[in-house]
């Protein structure tokens, strides 16, 4: 859309939908690498770099002097946020994995069960499996949840329905419960 704008002033008038020309995508793609972000996340990097510059645009703010110095900046910041989300992944985990530690089963029958919720939960998608052991193993609250994972409430109250059906179904087909 900046571009458009820079052609036309040019007296080109030929539609053009990437705010990213190829140098600055390039530059934007470095930056992210060196920031230390996976080759396979390095799209969606360049994608939230577009999408950042495009809302810019819709809210009607002036256009950044330097686009490309810009870009490299926002590149930066998701960066960083890559590292905050992996580091608080990793702390999630090593609460998981305290918790299992604590845990205590008596008798055959809630051993049975217990095996039965594991096997379960492993075969729940990976953002399912997430919300519902953090409510009900680690007992946090939702607001709690979606603070933890950077997402909506209602995406986490959606993902608890939808795992706690599905473990459900499970129980009953292998008539646990």
């Amino acid at each position: 859309m900046l571009r458009r704008k820079a052609r036309r002033a040019q007296g080109v008038d030929a539609p053009v939908d990437d705010p990213l020309d190829a140098a600055q995508e390039r530059r934007v793609r470095a930056v992210l690498a060196l920031g230390g972000v996976p080759q396979a996340d390095l799209p969606d990097g360049v994608q939230q770099v577009r999408l950042r510059l495009l809302e810019r645009a819709a809210r009607g703010a002036e256009a950044p002097r330097d686009v490309s110095a810009w870009a490299a900046v926002v590149a930066s910041n998701l960066a960083m946020d890559w590292h905050r989300a992996r580091r608080r992944q990793e702390r999630i985990g090593e609460r998981l994995a305290s918790l299992r530690q604590l845990e205590h089963t008596s008798g055959d029958d809630s051993k049975v069960l217990s095996l039965a919720v594991a096997q379960g939960l492993d075969e729940l998608p990976d953002a399912q499996r997430q919300v519902l052991v953090l409510r009900f193993y680690a007992d946090l609250p939702v607001r709690g949840i979606a603070e933890e994972l950077g997402i909506p409430e209602g995406t986490v109250k959606s993902r608890l329905h939808t795992a706690v059906r599905a473990l459900r179904a499970r129980l009953h087909e292998d008539e646990v419960v």
